[in-house]
């Protein structure tokens, strides 16, 4: 069965573009609770109220693992969703603001490099700056809540990612 690309290939985009993806995301108690305890992440600050309530945060944390591969997966359909060859690696991902339950973010996606791969002239590497906003039902300042660059490995076309599905 052929895979249905959604993402779009390496030759689609341009350095430059700002992709603002359609989808936003509010993270709610379980989710961090679910995902602080199924990766093995026992940090009270993601736990427990009654610890978190004598921090500077004054209350749990979102795991800020969860907030990246929310940030990645909120732009899947818009960049890569069935034209990535491979996820190459982050180059930097900061938290500048933090998130708490209930809180709803936003996500963009900038192209800051391209260059075709130099061993696969059927792939192209692109860099992709995420940066997620806290969304402010009110309308006012929408803080940086996390910035991640990655470096993905993309198809260049169709073609080329059917040729290497049959050839499997």
């Amino acid at each position: 069965m052929a895979m249905i690309a959604k993402g779009r290939w390496y030759d689609d985009f341009e350095v430059g573009e700002v992709i603002h993806h359609a989808l936003t995301r509010t993270i709610t108690e379980a989710d961090n609770v679910l995902f602080t305890t199924q990766t093995m992440n026992p940090a009270p600050l993601h736990l427990d109220a009654a610890y978190a309530s004598t921090t500077a945060f004054g209350r749990p944390l979102v795991n800020s693992m969860l907030t990246i591969g929310i940030v990645v997966g909120i732009s899947v359909h818009e960049t890569t969703h069935g034209t990535t060859v491979a996820n190459l690696g982050f180059d930097e991902v900061v938290f500048p603001a933090p998130l708490f339950h209930g809180d709803t973010i936003r996500v963009e996606t900038e192209v800051t490099a391209m260059r075709p791969s130099s061993s696969k002239p059927d792939r192209g590497i692109v860099t992709f700056e995420h940066r997620a906003y806290q969304v402010d039902p009110h309308g006012g300042d929408e803080p940086l809540v996390c910035r991640a660059v990655r470096n993905a490995l993309m198809w260049r076309d169709r073609s080329a990612s059917d040729a290497a599905h049959r050839a499997r």
